[in-house]
């Protein structure tokens, strides 16, 4: 009586090794979690590259080779003169090379971003075609429209932007060619590179060729 209670320091001291923790380990698996643990996060990307490439690919042929009642290189310098009322067109010396730029644009970034290959140049270029895209339908409509119904909106467009933006800012995922790739799963301060100068292309090629205030457009006269 009175003996404190002896305590078999056999079994308390054998921990399961599950128990155990090691700083270093855990900090290693931590790492590899953000690499490994990605559930469905490449299925996710892969649709939405496959959703954007779909319709920016499918504008650029309309555009390059007249395909489902599209324009045609021919119908797409027309349109960027704006016959209409040239004031607010592009500049007519310009037009031919930038109907060729702007199909290619849609077109092969379109096609890139399906297959997940020069992901970050492929989102780019569709990112630019699309600001100046929406730049202009705006100018035309002689104001700012958001919904495509009535025919003048940039829904289409800024959905694209928004599109194309995600995807330089997270990466293709690993269901792509880039698979490998720094930029497939870690894209940093390439993919903010190139959404600095799809901007600043977009505007040089507005200020340049351009030069209205879509805000400030009288716009096309009414039919």
């Amino acid at each position: 009586p009175g003996e404190p209670a002896r305590v078999d320091t056999a079994e308390t001291s054998v921990l399961d090794p599950r128990d155990t923790v090691d700083p270093a380990a855990d900090h290693t698996q931590a790492a590899e979690g953000t690499e490994t643990r990605r559930g469905t996060l490449d299925v996710g990307l892969l649709v939405l590259r496959a959703a954007v490439g779909a319709a920016a690919l499918a504008h650029g042929l309309q555009k390059l080779f007249g395909w489902w009642n599209g324009p045609g290189l021919d119908g797409f310098e027309d349109f960027l003169v704006n016959a209409a009322d040239p004031s607010i067109g592009f500049d007519s010396s310009a037009a031919g090379w930038l109907s060729v730029l702007g199909a290619v644009s849609e077109a092969a970034g379109g096609a890139l971003l399906i297959l997940g290959l020069l992901t970050p140049v492929a989102a780019s270029a569709v990112l630019g075609a699309m600001l100046v895209a929406a730049t202009f339908k705006v100018t035309l409509a002689g104001g700012l429209w958001y919904f495509t119904g009535s025919g003048v909106g940039i829904e289409y467009e800024v959905t694209l932007i928004c599109a194309a933006l995600a995807i330089l800012l997270t990466g293709p995922g690993r269901l792509a060619l880039d698979y490998g790739r720094g930029w497939t799963t870690r894209p940093l301060w390439g993919s903010l590179g190139l959404v600095v100068v799809s901007v600043a292309a977009a505007v040089t090629i507005w200020v340049l060729f351009n030069g209205t205030n879509p805000l400030d457009s009288p716009g096309n006269p009414a039919p």
